[in-house]
């Protein structure tokens, strides 16, 4: 695993791709998905599976070791994020569940959400090419 991680960041690195706008890239292509998607159950679907993936990320990325303490701490934070849009999405934890014809708006909310906040941006260069490498892997 850690050869093919080493291989695609040396891959991404040799392409010039800033890892910060490569998730930003992934987010909108969801957001894209979405709203090219007429079906709202099949809209819901695509975001509990982004969702669920970026959770998944983190969950892989906090148990790698040499993780600094300070990236857990935004990464226990993201994840805990997600997981409230989620819940939000589909109305669990005292949320009311978005109505069908309200989740291309909050495909977008997310989106600016996530990219306004900045947690990415905040973690160091390791953690958000671990981020990417391992949604490219997915």
């Amino acid at each position: 695993m850690m050869g093919i991680m080493i291989l695609l960041s040396n891959e991404l690195f040799a392409q010039n791709v800033d890892p910060q706008k490569k998730f930003k890239q992934h987010i909108n292509s969801v957001v894209q998905q979405v709203q090219e998607t007429p079906e709202p159950d099949k809209k819901r679907a695509i975001l509990n599976r982004s969702f669920d993936r970026l959770i998944n990320v983190v969950n892989k990325i906090e148990s790698l070791p040499d993780v600094p303490e300070s990236d857990l701490s935004k990464l226990s934070d993201f994840k805990k994020d997600i997981q409230t849009k989620k819940d939000e999405l589909n109305g669990k934890n005292g949320f009311s569940k978005i109505p069908p014809n309200q989740l291309n708006n909050f495909a977008n909310f997310v989106q600016q959400d996530i990219e306004q906040a900045d947690r990415v941006v905040t973690l160091s260069l390791t953690t958000v090419l671990l981020i990417v490498i391992i949604l490219l892997l997915l």
